[in-house]
């Protein structure tokens, strides 16, 4: 029978009434069934991290160096389960999904790092005789409860590019995985909740595009992060508000055939960066320029 995971909200395992059957899209085989958090569920999840963020704005670094750290040794111990999981709801070779495990542990020993470092600046204004001897400090605060969404292609480590980053800085964050393979992020739910975060710090919940959308307008949040196509990318930012947006958006990546190429080498490398994954890649390979000597 295949796995129930529901999704985590202001601290809690919840269901809705709407479940959300994931199914293999190389053989249509259910992999997996969640929940679609309702506006409800949202609700309180905003709430439970307003609240929570009282306390990860004043964890220490060495706090959050802490808690990251135990994430990603959590990650790393289930490391295949992980991959396997990737590569059930994805479809994605499970070769690819072993490497996107990997580089999910090595994002979160990267936020483990940053958030040691995440202070300031000493800036020299001694720029005119007048202001000889003086220097500015700047300091880096948490800015509350941020929206997350990630896409379908790499539905652990673009997930955790929004994670890792949140919890480094002390801020809170719900984040709305892929429809399409949301269980990857469920499964890493457990070891979130796990690694001694404040109550409702962090949320993971599936939604409806309706439910979802509420990242976007919902004034309550400071920050949008979302990683997807240009056209709904751009629509967010003009809806946003006052709120800040991150967009990591689809690319249009040109690659360059020299004279002095190795061809076969190149021929290669160009197949494998425009039709890895059928294309479905930010960076793909879009155009070649090649010397016409060749």
């Amino acid at each position: 029978m295949p796995k129930e995971y529901p999704f985590l909200c202001a601290g809690e395992w919840r269901r809705s009434d709407e479940s959300l059957p994931i199914t293999n899209p190389y053989n249509g085989e259910i992999v997996g069934t969640t929940w679609l958090a309702s506006d409800r569920d949202l609700d309180d999840a905003i709430t439970a991290a307003e609240t929570a963020f009282a306390e990860t704005s004043r964890l220490q670094s060495y706090e959050r160096a802490a808690i990251l750290e135990r994430i990603a040794d959590g990650l790393e111990s289930r490391q295949e389960e992980i991959a396997r999981l990737i590569s059930l709801e994805s479809g994605k070779p499970l070769k690819d999904a072993r490497i996107e495990a990997a580089r999910g542990v090595f994002t979160l020993r990267v936020g483990v790092e940053e958030a040691k470092r995440i202070g300031g600046e000493v800036i020299p204004l001694d720029l005119m005789a007048s202001s000889r001897g003086r220097f500015g400090i700047t300091r880096r605060f948490p800015i509350g409860v941020i929206a997350g969404i990630s896409p379908f292609n790499f539905p652990l480590n673009l997930a955790l590019h929004k994670l890792a980053p949140a919890i480094a800085s002390g801020n809170t964050l719900i984040l709305k995985p892929p429809t399409r393979d949301p269980l990857t992020m469920l499964a890493v739910a457990e070891i979130v909740h796990d690694a001694g975060l404040p109550r409702g710090a962090v949320s993971i919940m599936p939604m409806s595009r309706a439910v979802g959308d509420r990242l976007v307008t919902d004034e309550r949040f400071k920050l949008l992060s979302f990683t997807g196509s240009p056209d709904v990318g751009w629509d967010m930012k003009a809806r946003a508000g006052k709120k800040r947006v991150v967009l990591e958006l689809g690319g249009n990546a040109g690659v360059i055939v020299d004279r002095d190429a190795d061809i076969a080498l190149a021929a290669s490398r160009v197949r494998a960066g425009a039709f890895a994954y059928a294309g479905q890649v930010c960076i793909s390979v879009q155009r070649a320029y090649i010397h016409h000597s060749r």
